[in-house]
């Protein structure tokens, strides 16, 4: 009796949902390298900040670019059930 009423398409037992995998690679070192210039520029109009409001401009530029080439090597997993990302910043 089976044989004569085939199962529908729609109740057949779904498959492990798909997952979208993303893995991106960042070169960030070389493109620091050549932004560099742009805020160095920009620095002394931070001057025109008051006097009591305002840290050293230039201090503020070199700590940021520390702080950026210090995240060479980190890599950010992020692990969903629909999607797993990594980004790897070198």
């Amino acid at each position: 009796m089976s044989a004569a009423y085939p199962m529908p398409a729609a109740a057949a037992a779904p498959g492990p949902p798909r997952r979208t995998v993303v893995r991106l690679w960042l070169p960030l070192t070389p493109l620091l390298w050549l932004l560099a210039p742009v805020p160095l520029l920009l620095a002394p109009l931070g001057y025109l900040v008051p006097p009591r409001m305002r840290p050293d401009p230039f201090f503020l530029v070199f700590a940021m670019g520390e702080l950026l080439l210090a995240l060479r090597g980190t890599e950010v997993l992020v692990d969903t059930a629909d999607a797993y990302v990594r980004l790897k910043i070198l």
